[in-house]
C-alpha cells in the first residue's frame, strides 16, 4: 500500500504530465479505494509523523504537545482535503459550467496535494527544513499539468482554473489551522 502511495507521489511531483495522463486513464478506479488507499494514508502519515518529530525535536519529550498539535495536523489536513474538494466541485460547476463532480474533484484535490503532504512529513520530522514551505508553490505546476488531461479543461480556461484551485488547495489547510488555532486556543503551542 505504501509503496504504491509514495510511487504516485514521487511521480507527481517529479513527473506531472506523465503522472497525470496516467492517472486520467485510471480514473474509472473505485473512489473508496482513492480514499483508503491514498488519502487517509497519507493524512495517517503526517499524523504520526508530526507526533514523532515534536516528540523527540523538542526538549522535554512532552508527550501533551505532540498529542495536541497531531489533532491540529489532523483536523487541518483531513478537513482541508474535503473542503477544498467541495470547493473545486463549486467552482467546477458555478465559473466552469460543468456537471458536478464530486468524485473526480477529489481525486483530484488529493493527487494534487501531495507536494504538500510530502513537505509537510519532511518539516515535521525535521523542524530545520521550515525553508522547503516554499516549494509548495510548485503545486501551481502540478495543478496545471492535470488541469487538461485529468480535469478535462479548456485551453483558454486552464489558467484561470489552475490559479483559483492552487490557492484552493494550498490556503485550505492553513485556514483550518488557523481557525482551529483561534476558536480552541488550548491546542495552540
Amino acid at each position: 500500500m505504501f509503496s504504491r502511495l509514495f510511487k504516485t507521489a514521487i511521480s507527481l511531483i517529479l513527473k506531472p504530465s506523465d503522472a497525470w495522463k496516467e492517472l486520467s486513464e485510471k480514473q474509472s478506479d473505485d473512489h473508496e479505494s482513492f480514499l483508503s488507499g491514498y488519502i487517509y494514508p497519507f493524512i495517517g502519515l503526517i499524523t504520526l509523523a508530526t507526533f514523532v518529530g515534536i516528540l523527540f525535536t523538542r526538549k522535554g519529550y512532552d508527550l501533551q504537545i505532540a498529542l495536541k498539535e497531531s489533532i491540529v495536523v489532523l483536523l487541518s489536513m483531513f478537513g482541508g482535503f474535503f473542503i477544498a474538494s467541495w470547493s473545486v466541485n463549486v467552482l467546477w460547476q458555478k465559473t466552469f459550467h460543468r456537471a458536478p463532480d464530486v468524485k473526480l474533484c477529489r481525486c483530484f484535490v488529493g493527487y494534487s496535494s501531495s507536494l504538500l503532504y510530502c513537505l509537510t512529513i519532511v518539516t515535521s520530522l525535521v523542524p530545520d527544513f521550515f525553508f522547503l514551505r516554499i516549494v509548495v508553490l510548485y503545486t501551481t505546476y502540478i495543478v496545471w499539468e492535470g488541469a487538461i488531461p485529468y480535469m478535462e479543461t479548456k485551453e483558454s480556461e486552464q489558467l484561470k482554473f489552475v490559479g483559483i484551485s492552487t490557492l484552493i488547495i494550498i490556503m485550505t489547510p492553513l485556514a483550518i489551522e488557523f481557525m482551529v488555532g483561534f476558536l480552541m486556543p488550548g491546542l495552540k503551542l
